[in-house]
């Protein structure tokens, strides 16, 4: 089973709320059809004019049959959203008419959805920008407890049992954060780490990498990795985890065993995190194309709840595989 399958198995078995707040975009609506179809959600909400919703899914030709409808404008809990989002952004100047207007917008409103808990996960970007989708996330649900930044990851699927779970593992952050610093570095690896537990379904091996191994060099990039494994030592003491260390030793049992004797995660990693975002999105583009590997993400992480921000080019499928992999996360 591949991964995009086994997360659609585990949405269906957990039954969670999805909102699609461009709810008018015509990829969103078929993909909602989809999703409800393929019961992947215990609930699906479209948000934006009941009028345009039905006009675009008639001309889909496209039954809206299961999926919710919510126009914010029109909406019983506008008050109640309004009022929140209010004490979220009044430290800011903002005035109640002004909180009312932005929360009106599908993409807040759908984010306060989530915030509440009238729905468990958020899939946009269709239409809005990252940076859209990205403010709204950090201004209305907000990191996780004690995680300053959001960051990402991808499952990257080598088609080879030896490496990381059943040939699955994580690599991060792939596309977030350009050049982390120490505490960065250190969420990265948290969140990376969670994301192993997410979506591999196993307790993380998690390696922090760099041009040297224990001590094997000097340099103020590699002092970097060495400050995050101090902070993460500190925040996550009991966290399989180890660094810096080469690639090699992270992923080859023999050369694990000579460059970081006793280590528990040398040879063994199913969690690669990468000192910068050159390493880490280079990395993963030469592991898909050169070893074949499917790349599944990016996945945002360190959320408080789940969001996931879509290419302005994706399918339905990509909406559809992502909206499982967010109910996923929503666990």
């Amino acid at each position: 089973m591949s991964f995009i399958e086994h997360m659609k198995e585990r949405a269906r078995n957990i039954r969670k709320k999805l909102v699609l707040p461009e709810g008018t975009e015509p990829r969103m609506i078929q993909a909602a059809r989809i999703i409800v179809d393929k019961d992947l959600a215990s609930k699906v909400f479209l948000l934006g004019k009941e009028t345009e919703i039905k006009g675009a899914a008639d001309n889909l030709k496209v039954s809206l049959d299961g999926v919710t409808i919510i126009d914010p404008a029109l909406s019983p809990d506008l008050d109640r959203y309004t009022s929140e989002f209010f004490d979220l952004r009044k430290h800011k100047g903002i005035t109640e008419e002004e909180a009312r207007e932005m929360i009106s917008g599908v993409l807040n409103f759908g984010t306060m959805m989530v915030r509440l808990g009238d729905a468990d996960g958020i899939v946009a970007g269709a239409e809005n920008s990252t940076g859209n989708v990205l403010r709204a996330a950090f201004t209305i649900i907000k990191t996780a407890p004690g995680t300053k930044h959001a960051s990402s990851c991808f499952v990257m699927n080598l088609h080879d049992p030896r490496w990381g779970v059943d040939g699955h593992m994580i690599f991060s952050d792939c596309a977030t954060i350009p050049d982390p610093t120490p505490e960065q570095l250190a969420e990265i690896a948290l969140a990376a780490s969670e994301s192993c537990r997410v979506f591999l379904d196993t307790e993380p091996a998690t390696a922090l990498l760099s041009f040297s191994t224990k001590g094997s060099a000097d340099h103020p990039d590699v002092e970097k990795v060495r400050q995050a494994m101090d902070i993460i030592k500190e925040r996550a003491p009991l966290l399989n985890i180890d660094g810096e260390m080469q690639a090699d030793a992270a992923i080859i049992p023999s050369i694990g065993e000579k460059k970081a004797p006793g280590s528990t995660v040398a040879g063994k990693a199913n969690v690669l995190v990468f000192p910068d975002l050159n390493t880490g999105n280079i990395s993963y583009k030469l592991v898909q194309r050169l070893a074949g590997a499917d790349a599944y993400g990016p996945f945002l992480q360190g959320f408080a709840k789940p969001v996931s921000d879509l290419s302005r080019g994706c399918s339905v499928d990509d909406i559809v595989n992502t909206s499982a992999v967010t109910l996923v996360q929503a666990r």
